[in-house]
C-alpha cells in the first residue's frame, strides 16, 4: 500500500451503510434473491445494481451512488456498465490486502 492509501481505505470503511454494501455485495445470492419481475437487476456474474442497493439500504438513489463511488475510488469495489445498468461488486482481493496491512503493519 501507498503511504496515503491506508487512510482513504479506512475513510471509505468509516461509514456503515458502506461496510452493509460490502458485505451484502459480498454474498449477492443471499441478499439480493433474483427478481423475475427484474432479472437483469442483478448478474451473478457481473454484480448487483445500483437500484437494488438502493431498496435494500432505504438510502436515496444518489447517496447509495455516492457510497459506491467512494468505495470504488478506494478499490473495495468494481463497476461494470453493461446497457443502462452499472453492476457493482466486492473486490475481495482489495479486501484481503486491507487485512494483510492491519496484520502486518499496525
Amino acid at each position: 500500500m501507498e503511504e496515503n492509501e491506508p487512510v482513504e481505505l479506512f475513510k471509505a470503511l468509516a461509514n456503515q451503510s458502506r461496510l452493509r454494501i460490502l458485505k451484502w455485495l459480498g454474498d449477492p445470492d443471499r441478499y439480493f434473491p433474483i427478481d423475475q419481475a427484474a432479472p437483469e437487476a442483478h448478474s451473478r456474474k457481473l454484480g448487483v445494481c445500483v437500484g437494488l442497493l438502493q431498496k435494500k439500504s432505504g438510502l436515496s438513489q444518489s447517496t447509495v451512488s455516492h457510497y459506491l463511488a467512494i468505495l470504488q475510488k478506494a478499490g473495495l469495489v468494481t463497476a461494470h456498465r453493461q446497457g443502462q445498468w452499472t453492476y457493482y461488486k466486492r473486490n475481495d482481493k482489495a479486501l484481503k490486502g486491507v487485512a494483510r496491512f492491519l496484520k502486518d503493519e499496525i
